[in-house]
């Protein structure tokens, strides 16, 4: 087990010197710690000086790297081995981001031309929407799309959406696009009113397509068309859905044609599914051009994290140093806090990403661990953050670890005054985190009567700053997250790319929506039992 391996005992040992020593006295005044901790790659700067680490903490986390023998994963994850051993597939995301030309053989299959073959398809539905040539059931262009998915499906492409709105082109500009995800039909309920079904077309993005979620929002999607149109349902299906799926059989039985169906694999996880023709709200949003910018991006990241020595590495070092938190430092909650509103949806992004990816407490020789793995992630736009949990980050009792996220330059083409806004913004970025780190007492003479002004500081942070926010910049730090989550996995021997607790709700739920449906007499625990009863008696009181 990791925990017994050499560089993991030598790193709790370091940890117990470290434990004492406040962030503040790693900043002496005749050293430049920024530059010994601060690393960029093409447009991005990945500042760790604000981390409890020294140069000797580095030195041996890259050593616990090299005795998990992270080199040969990374290899093995690019070579689409199959690194998800649980399911015995591979995890060939990376692959979704491919150049045109290139080529990777997979069981003598080569899924680079898969991809670009599925991307054309998209992108030719993507100008047939755009240019106004797809028609609803009375012959009026599409003007609105609705994107129905859960989880990776519905979170990634709403986020992509958000962040790079600037990027819609004026000829687009007539297209909306919402999405909609809750499985109790409130999304669909507020929505539906105000669109017009002559002009609305549905995009069902699930891979099995047999999501009880996805299906019950698209069901009531195909009702509401139909009762408003009084057209026959092949009509529909035909004008007013498009299905993204690995189960093209599946996606027919419903009622979508072939034609109005993109095909993706049983690899692509759904929290890496943005890059896929799951992204095709992204592509209706911000055109097909910028899609293949941010899949560039990715795909600059992919070789960075594949070829660069790791003490160079972007996501290495973003993943050691999250580790060395976590199992070291005792740090168990990690804040997403982007200085930028247009990253609104990246906490929540972010959440999935590592919570569903290394939320596990088993290793892949199935044994269980002794060891943290991953931390519970929240976050939200900083400003907005700065009025709500920071009280907690700078005088609370619980250790907090940070990302600060930020675009050096915005607004060059605008006014004054946006200019301004966001120069505020960086400003109270830089303090927060400074704050964070350093602390700041008050005065001797206010001491007595004023503790409670203390900042004890020494909360470690990360800072990502981006020279701009843009469709390949995006790209590439979601791609370095994804890459972190993956070394982080290493580090603590798990699996990251099966969810079987996710997959186990699903199935107890199931049951118990029959127990509601038909009243059925299972043996449940009794808090369910009582619950089922509560809820059974209020539904037959308010039919009588």
């Amino acid at each position: 087990m990791v925990s017994s391996i050499k560089a993991w005992v030598g790193l709790q040992s370091h940890a117990e010197e470290m434990q004492s020593i406040h962030l503040k006295n790693l900043f002496h005044p005749s050293e430049d710690r920024f530059g010994a901790f601060s690393f960029s790659f093409d447009h991005y700067l990945l500042d760790l000086s604000k981390q409890r680490i020294t140069e000797e903490t580095l030195s041996k986390l890259l050593l616990l790297a090299e005795q998990q023998g992270l080199a040969g994963w990374i290899s093995k994850l690019f070579n689409g081995e199959k690194v998800n051993d649980s399911e015995r597939r591979a995890a060939l995301h990376s692959a979704l981001r491919l150049p045109e030309n290139a080529t990777l053989c997979v069981d003598e299959q080569d899924v680079a031309q898969d991809v670009q073959a599925s991307l054309l398809k998209m992108h030719g539905l993507v100008e047939q929407i755009q240019q106004a040539q797809w028609r609803g059931f009375d012959g009026s262009p599409i003007r609105c799309v609705v994107s129905i998915g859960v989880g990776g499906s519905s979170l990634g492409p709403l986020m992509a959406c958000t962040a790079l709105e600037q990027y819609t082109g004026a000829d687009i500009r007539h297209l909306d696009v919402h999405f909609v995800s809750s499985m109790d039909g409130s999304e669909l309920e507020k929505l539906l009113p105000n669109l017009d079904p002559a002009t609305t077309l549905f995009i069902v993005a699930s891979k099995s397509f047999t999501t009880v979620d996805t299906l019950a929002n698209a069901n009531t999607a195909r009702q509401w068309l139909l009762s408003a149109s009084h057209q026959s349902i092949d009509l529909i299906n035909q004008h007013h859905f498009i299905a993204v799926t690995a189960r093209p059989d599946q996606a027919l039985t419903w009622g979508v044609p072939e034609k109005n169906q993109l095909l993706l694999w049983d690899w692509v996880g759904g929290r890496y599914s943005l890059w896929s023709v799951v992204g095709l709200p992204i592509a209706l949003k911000i055109g097909m051009q910028n899609f293949r910018e941010m899949l560039a991006g990715a795909h600059a990241m992919d070789e960075h994290f594949r070829d660069t020595p790791f003490e160079k590495n972007l996501p290495v070092l973003l993943a050691l140093v999250s580790v060395w938190n976590i199992n070291f430092l005792n740090i168990h909650a990690h804040a997403i806090l982007p200085y930028d509103g247009r990253l609104s949806q990246l906490p929540a992004y972010l959440e999935q990403l590592e919570m569903e990816s290394n939320g596990k407490s088993i290793n892949r020789q199935g044994e269980r661990i002794e060891y943290r793995t991953c931390p519970v992630l929240w976050g939200q736009v900083g400003s907005s953050a700065q009025h709500a949990f920071y009280q907690l980050l700078h005088q609370g009792t619980e250790p907090v670890m940070c990302d600060f996220i930020m675009a050096a330059m915005r607004y060059e083409s605008e006014g004054e005054e946006l200019k301004e806004q966001h120069q505020l913004s960086l400003a109270n970025c830089l303090a927060q985190s400074r704050l964070l780190a350093i602390g700041e007492s008050v005065s001797d003479s206010e001491e007595q009567q004023s503790n409670y002004k203390h900042y004890d500081g020494n909360q470690s942070s990360t800072t990502i700053m981006l020279d701009t926010l843009t469709p390949e910049t995006f790209g590439g730090l979601i791609a370095m997250y994804e890459h972190k989550v993956f070394v982080q996995s290493v580090i603590w021997d798990i699996n990251p790319f099966d969810q079987w607790g996710v997959e186990q709700g699903k199935k107890v739920a199931s049951s118990l929506l029959a127990e509601l449906r038909n009243g059925r007499n299972e043996v449940l625990d009794s808090s369910t039992n009582g619950l089922l009863r509560y809820v059974k008696s209020r539904q037959q009181r308010g039919v009588s």
